[in-house]
Order: structure tokens, then sequence, then C-alpha cells
């Protein structure tokens, strides 16, 4: 494991600090190799710093920043007053050459707009996008984009996705000629927006992709497809819609839930309708899941839930620390060369 610095936003997300600097800490145990740069108040970190062992302290460095970029500023003044801020500071870093990667848990779309402004696309990508893995119910995984980055895309933004998303897969996943799917109302040729129909014809005349068809929302979790490419807009409202209904299962499987009438009849049902599924989803931890890479740029960036808790932003920091060990930047533009 070869030595890396990663830079934080540690004022990002619903709590800040209270929660990003526990969980750098937690991450600096798990990876000996790890170094982070953390941006921003130096009042507010320093306290929670009081009690950590010298042998991890040595490997963080405060960056104070006196400005943070707030969840409900629009994307346009964001990116005007984002000169000083946390977040603009820690992919400043990534551009100086000063970290490999950021994770920031702050507003999506600032952190999409300064990223591409400041890192820039990749040559032949248009638009970065956001993409995540998805948990399946036969114990694999899936890739799925764009989950909020980009709302209104063409048929060129899709088939976009579609060539990082497979290359995303080849080198996450270790997969070979990975299937992809268009995420769409219907499976049928005549269904969908003119850009998701415009899209499938791109995708099935490229013969160096596995381009399977459309795919619908209820098999989002099965297996049957290794990339799961959308819009941003209905690409966010299933990640959300699956990540509401994966806790709400996952609370009542692990009795949970506040009706202790309904308790004895919710667990009878988990464990008719999931049979042989049960056992794993009582061990399925959805913080593993936290944090969407926005690939198409010429670094790493991870964007983590604004509420995750420590163990979730914690995760995120290891995953942007694999992905800049893995150079999946400068893969996916070797990638695109390929295909």
């Amino acid at each position: 494991m070869s030595r890396l610095t990663l830079a934080l936003d540690v004022m990002g997300g619903d709590i800040g600090p209270r929660t990003t600097i526990p969980a750098s800490i937690k991450a600096l145990e798990k990876d000996p190799m790890l170094s982070l740069l953390l941006f921003g108040d130096n009042q507010q970190i320093t306290p929670l710093l009081e009690k950590v062992p010298s042998n991890l302290k040595q490997r963080l460095t405060i960056c104070h920043c006196s400005q943070v970029i707030e969840n409900n500023q629009g994307l346009s003044y964001a990116l005007r007053h984002s000169k000083g801020t946390s977040m603009r500071s820690a992919i400043e870093a990534v551009q100086k050459g000063e970290a490999k990667g950021c994770v920031s848990a702050g507003n999506t779309g600032a952190l999409m707009g300064l990223s591409k402004v400041i890192l820039q696309p990749l040559k032949g990508i248009d638009r970065p996008a956001l993409v995540s893995l998805l948990p399946t119910m036969d114990g694999g995984r899936s890739v799925m984009l764009d989950l909020g980055a980009n709302i209104d895309c063409d048929a060129k933004n899709l088939y976009q996705f579609a060539l990082m998303g497979a290359i995303f897969a080849e080198n996450q996943l270790n997969l070979v000629f990975p299937r992809i799917a268009l995420l769409n109302i219907g499976i049928e040729d005549i269904k969908g927006y003119k850009s998701i129909r415009e899209a499938a014809q791109l995708l099935a005349a490229d013969t160096t992709l596995n381009f399977t068809g459309f795919i619908e929302g209820n098999y989002l979790l099965n297996g049957k497809a290794d990339v799961i490419v959308s819009d941003g807009f209905a690409g966010n409202i299933a990640l959300k819609t699956l990540e509401g209904a994966a806790k709400n299962v996952i609370s009542l499987v692990r009795g949970q839930s506040q009706n202790h009438r309904l308790k004895p009849i919710f667990n009878w049902l988990i464990k008719l309708l999931f049979k042989d599924s049960y056992l794993r989803l009582k061990k399925i931890n959805p913080d593993q899941y936290n944090g969407a890479s926005l690939i198409g740029l010429t670094a790493v960036v991870v964007k983590s839930h604004g509420s995750a808790n420590i163990e979730a932003f914690s995760h995120a920091i290891q995953d942007a620390a694999l992905q800049a060990r893995q150079d999946i930047p400068n893969k996916i533009l070797a990638g695109l060369q390929k295909y």
C-alpha cells in the first residue's frame, strides 16, 4: 500500500466537524499509509483532536478556512463566493498536487461546479457524473450513474456515462465486458424520453460495449446489469428511494421498528419474502455504500451524503483512497481511447 494524502472539506455535511473529524481518525486507524489535509475552521477542529494519539495526529494537517459554502446556496452564488471556503480550498489542494483526491459532504451542485472548473473534465467527456456502487440481492454489486450531477441529459451524455461506468466497473469490480442497461419506464423500444431511446441506439451500435437494453426501477438491485445509466434527475430519485426503503427493511429485520404490535408480523413477512436473503439482509451495513464518486474529472472527488454518520463518512474517505491508489481517472482516460 502506497503513501497517500487526501484533502477533506470537514465543514460540509449536516453536522460538520463533529462527524468529519472522528471519521477522519477512524480512516487513519484503518489505513496506516494515509495522511489527511483538514480544510475548515481551526477553532472547531482543534478541540476535537485533543485526545487523538500523537501517531495519528502527525498524519493530520489543519488548513484553516473561515468561509463555508452552505447547502442552501444556489450554484451560481456559491461559485461566485467560493474563494477561501473549505470546499474550494480542498479542491485547489488537489489541483496543486498537494493531495490525490478530495472528499466533501457539502453542497453537491457547488462541489460539481467547482470540481469541473478547477480540476477540469477528462478529454472527450462533456460532463462528469456522480457514480456509486449498489449492493445486489445475489451478494454482488452494480455501478449506477448519474446520481444527481446532471439533471438534463441528451443521448450523447448518457452514452458517455455508459462508457465511464463500464470502465469504472471493470476496475472497481474486476469485470470483463460489463453488462450496461439504461434506466427507463419500460423495456420496450418505444418507451421513455427521446434522449433515452437515442442513447439506446448509440449504445447498441457500439459493439465494444455490452449493452443489454432497458431496465426498470424494480430490478435495480437484482443484479441484472453491472452498469445502470440514467440522467441525474431519475438517478437521484431512484437512489434515495432505494436507500430509504433499504434502511426501513433493515430496521424491520433487526427488530428496530417502534410498532411493537407489528414487529412479529413484519419479521415473519420479511423472512417469507426474502427467504435465503434474510440473514444477508441482517448483515448489510448501509454506511458501507456512502459516497458517490464524481468521475470524468482529472482527479478523484468523492461526495458523501450530507447526513452521513461517522462510520459512513469514514467509508467515503476509504473509497477515495482506494480510487486514488487505483488511479481511476487515468484508467478512465485510457479506457476512453480503447472504446
